[in-house]
């Protein structure tokens, strides 16, 4: 039996958990987790407990240790699940002292962040995979399947909206995503995932970005269109917080309440932070217009209270339209619940060809968190008999450098009221590996102009 690949992980909060659970129960086999670090002793003996329950005994580490971890337990990769503007620091260092990184998205939260990765991979030799799951969601998979199939030929636009309801979206207004410089705003923190599969999906990357940005909901006033006139600092102990919608009230869920909750001595954090106060930085309205290399342009849209938790994206290309839309699971991250699974009756795909009728697709179908995209993403993560993927769905500090520059640069622009070149901002990167589209223009098949004349024959007048 060939040896086991050796992981240690960064960072034991809420996102952790896929990570290690995976290679302790579904790829035990091939992988160990061998230790793991953070700054909060308690979650790191809860983790401890954890894993040991799935009969696996780790060291732990303190966050001002990490060189030690890795000199003492000589890891093959590690896999990195902190806040997101300390990402850059460990996958630094982690390359440095020779091992590959796995990272959570965003890879990084700024410009000057991204370069210093860029040139410690390149200096490294080592890999750095950014972990996209949406690429892996079967309905993604497949949407990338029909536009590498030119059913609707060159895509010359996108429409993609995207719809954080008011239970997951408000969260990001609770925790240490609420200020910029921990998470670069939603435009770097979740945007990543939708300008990666745009990228991804065209096989294209952003030449320049116009935005505006502001907070038009999460305000003090309105907790007091709703009554709450004595909204306090944090949901746990507020005196409004049994008429407030908005409460989190960890002390009643199990898995918010041991993570965060009975941790909070060890470092300060507090999970629920108010989400009308006015101290915060981020966004909740965004409209984003992109071009890309190609030519074609996105019109993107990211709001953090709808009623409804999903997205619709609508390709427009030379041969006719696909539309796309998704609706996703209620959860708040940490709660338990499976994160942004597929709900089956609110998801469907067109497709609308030139001169032809339309058509409903059958949906590619997957189960688990982010669409169905977790399960397989964890497989070509840790499962070394992983098939050759044709989608290209694997992810390195390319992908990354070009999914968080698009929010990068949409920060600047809500700021400037410009719009905002990427080669002005980013360092130097070589293009990512994507799969081949179709050429633009390129001829039609024969078959496709007898269904044309055809069908006008049908409906001629």
């Amino acid at each position: 039996m060939s040896e086991k690949k050796r992981f240690v992980q960064v960072g034991v909060g809420g996102r952790s958990e896929m990570y290690w659970k995976s290679i302790c129960e579904d790829y035990k086999d091939q992988c160990e987790i061998v230790a793991i670090c953070d700054n909060n002793e308690g979650r790191m003996n809860l983790r401890k407990k954890n894993l040991e329950k799935l009969g696996v005994d780790v060291k732990l580490y303190a966050d001002s240790d990490f060189e030690k971890m890795i000199a003492e337990c000589k890891p093959d990769t590690v896999i990195v699940t902190t806040k997101d503007c300390t990402h850059d620091d460990y996958i630094c260092r982690a390359l440095e002292l020779g091992c590959d990184v796995i990272t959570e998205k965003p890879m990084t939260t700024d410009e000057k962040k991204c370069e210093r990765i860029v040139e410690a991979q390149k200096k490294s030799g080592k890999t750095v995979t950014v972990t996209f799951n949406y690429r892996y969601a079967p309905p993604r998979t497949q949407l990338k399947d029909m536009l590498m199939s030119g059913v609707i030929g060159n895509i010359v636009s996108v429409d993609f909206h995207w719809l954080l309801n008011t239970s997951h979206g408000a969260d990001y207004f609770r925790r240490w995503h609420r200020w910029k410089k921990n998470s670069g705003g939603l435009m770097v923190h979740k945007s990543t995932h939708h300008f990666d599969l745009v990228n991804w999906w065209l096989s294209d990357i952003p030449e320049s970005v116009f935005a505006v940005g502001k907070r038009n909901y999460y305000r003090p006033e309105t907790a007091k269109s709703l009554g709450l006139e004595n909204a306090g600092n944090r949901c746990h102990g507020c005196a409004d917080s049994g008429k407030c919608p908005f409460a989190l009230k960890m002390a009643e869920n199990e898995g918010l309440k041991e993570l965060y909750l009975d941790n909070e001595e060890f470092d300060g954090y507090q999970r629920d932070k108010c989400v009308f106060s006015d101290d915060m930085d981020i966004e909740d309205t965004m409209n984003v217009i992109v071009n890309y290399r190609s030519g074609a342009t996105m019109s993107y849209s990211l709001h953090a209270f709808s009623p409804w938790e999903g997205f619709i994206v609508t390709f427009n290309g030379t041969k006719g339209r696909i539309e796309h839309t998704c609706q996703e699971s209620v959860y708040v991250n940490g709660d338990g619940n499976i994160p942004g699974e597929l709900v089956p009756e609110g998801t469907k795909t067109k497709v609308y060809p030139h001169f032809l009728p339309g058509y409903e697709v059958e949906l590619w179908k997957g189960t688990g968190g982010h669409g169905g995209g977790d399960p397989v993403l964890l497989a070509d993560l840790f499962d070394k008999n992983a098939p050759e993927d044709k989608y290209m769905r694997a992810a390195d500090y390319r992908s990354g450098a070009f999914s968080i520059i698009t929010g990068i640069a949409a920060n600047k622009s809500f700021v400037s009221g410009e719009m905002v070149k990427i080669s002005d901002i980013l360092c130097p990167v070589p293009d990512p590996d994507y799969p081949v589209m179709p050429k633009p223009f390129e001829p039609v098949a024969s078959d496709y102009l007898a269904k044309i004349e055809e069908f006008r024959n049908k409906n001629k007048k």
